[in-house]
């Protein structure tokens, strides 16, 4: 009796503490840059402003309708020791490998690559013209998963849930929403959450994170308010947010559509040699020669 009684008790002190919104730590402003063949987009983290926020490496936007932006693509280029995530938006991206993989990814579609101890992949674009526009988000992956096989999770707009609330709805592409709406992805060394949220003109959103995971909202059309309407954040740019177990924001006069994004930190080394991300120097030295001498 005594032992069950206590159980009670701490869970209804545990409902009861109130929940603390996750305040706005940075906010950066995307910068333009260009990468593979010469292929403009936006890098809204892995740049001086925001080096990294483990787990996450970096994470790019490419959105232009001008065919001279894009066409070249990103021919074959190796990768090692980390996880890369393409959400297109608009426009199609073919994917090849050295280990015979390919596939497509068309709007609303998702590629969830884990380059483990290593590829060489080209990423090129399928249409001549019209609008191109997606993320790319690196993700580490801990020490011990390294060197594993490389894989793909690949799935079709269709495939990826949409849940509704007042004023917002959101595409879960990777975890769980606190209303119990499960992405494709799940679970992982860093249990992320990667959602696509969309918020009408003035409507008001809140959702619940776990406290031990860094998150970050990426804001890329019109403008969201954040921390107790201190931060107005605009398109294109992204909020680092502090402690705490939920985020809680607002939409401005003219809505707002941004990714969520959380995972919790890996907390190892991390040494970053171009397309390889590894513990130690030495690694990334290793595998520089492994790449040059076929062995990916």
């Amino acid at each position: 009796m005594t032992a069950a009684g206590t159980t009670a008790t701490t869970a209804n002190t545990a409902a009861a503490q109130p929940r603390r919104a996750r305040p706005v730590r940075a906010v950066v402003e995307g910068m333009p840059t260009s990468d593979g063949a010469g292929v403009k987009l936006t890098r809204l983290l892995g740049s001086r402003q925001l080096p990294m926020l483990d787990p996450f490496l970096m994470l790019d936007l490419f959105h232009t309708d001008r065919p001279e932006d894009y066409l070249a693509g990103f021919p074959d280029h190796p990768h090692r020791g980390f996880e890369t995530v393409t959400y297109m938006l608009a426009g199609r991206l073919r994917h090849h490998d050295n280990h015979g993989h390919s596939g497509v990814i068309e709007n609303g579609g998702v590629q969830w690559m884990t380059a483990g101890r290593g590829l060489v992949h080209s990423e090129m674009p399928e249409q001549e013209d019209g609008e191109m526009r997606g993320f790319q988000l690196w993700i580490n992956l801990p020490a011990s998963q390294k060197m594993i096989d490389p894989a793909y999770r690949e799935f079709a707009a269709d495939r990826i849930p949409v849940e509704r609330r007042e004023g917002a709805g959101l595409r879960v592409i990777a975890g769980t929403t606190s209303q119990g709406t499960a992405g494709p992805i799940q679970g992982g060394a860093t249990e992320p959450r990667y959602f696509d949220v969309t918020l009408v003109p003035g409507a008001t959103f809140e959702e619940a994170l776990p406290p031990d995971h860094a998150a970050v909202v990426v804001v890329f059309e019109g403008a969201a308010i954040l921390g107790e309407g201190t931060f107005r954040v605009a398109a294109p740019r992204l909020a680092v947010l502090g402690e705490g177990d939920r985020v809680s924001l607002s939409a401005g006069p003219s809505g707002a559509r941004f990714l969520l994004l959380a995972g919790r930190p890996l907390q190892e080394p991390v040494a970053w040699g171009g397309p390889f991300v590894m513990n130690t120097r030495e690694e990334v030295m290793q595998a520089f020669r492994d790449f040059e001498e076929g062995r990916f």
